[in-house]
């Protein structure tokens, strides 16, 4: 097996085995069982289990960034629909079978007390959805984007946690009636 299938079956595995047990409850061999990739490989391409949790982190950041912006171009045409569909986006993930919660407020309760890796990729993805908030916010012409943003990235990331700890894609619509009340209230005419 070459490198680059190595590394995706590796990143796939890990990510499935973080999500079901929690990152410190999964170990490199039973990452190795389960991706069918040899230890010696596993260690070629990932030379710590730190620096697949790193991977596994920032690969799904990339997926999840593109995954809403994709969401809110398709299901939406103004700033305030794409607003919305983040939190559509949201429901049809927490309905998805086996839903555990947010990877990244997950790792981050689990070792970012102690990986500060772990701890910056958390941050960075976060901000990022909250950048994608403020980007939007200003397109609508909220008096105070940055704020804004900030409250509709407390919504999401609340809905996360909640929906993650309830086992319910509910949280996510609740959110949703919450960010149309706060767009409403900052642009009343609709931008």
């Amino acid at each position: 097996m070459d490198a680059e299938t190595a590394e995706l079956r590796v990143l796939e595995t890990a990510r499935t085995l973080f999500e079901e047990r929690g990152v410190q409850a999964v170990g490199m061999d039973a990452i190795r069982t389960a991706s069918g990739v040899s230890l010696k490989r596993l260690y070629q391409v990932f030379p710590s289990k730190d620096a697949l949790v790193e991977a596994v982190l920032r690969r799904r950041d990339t997926e999840l960034r593109q995954a809403i912006a994709a969401h809110g171009a398709t299901h939406a045409d103004t700033p305030r629909e794409r607003i919305l569909a983040v939190f559509d986006y949201l429901a049809d993930w927490f309905a998805e079978p086996g839903f555990r919660g947010c990877a990244f407020i997950n790792a981050y309760g689990e070792i970012g007390g102690v990986s500060e890796s772990v701890s910056e990729i958390a941050r960075t993805h976060k901000a990022a959805v909250r950048e994608y908030f403020a980007a939007l916010t200003a397109e609508l012409g909220a008096p105070d984007p940055g704020y804004l943003a900030d409250q509709l990235s407390i919504l999401a990331n609340g809905a996360m946690a909640t929906a993650g700890i309830s086992g319910s894609p509910e949280p996510a619509g609740q959110a949703r009636e919450a960010a149309r009340a706060l767009l409403t209230a900052a642009v009343p005419d609709g931008g």
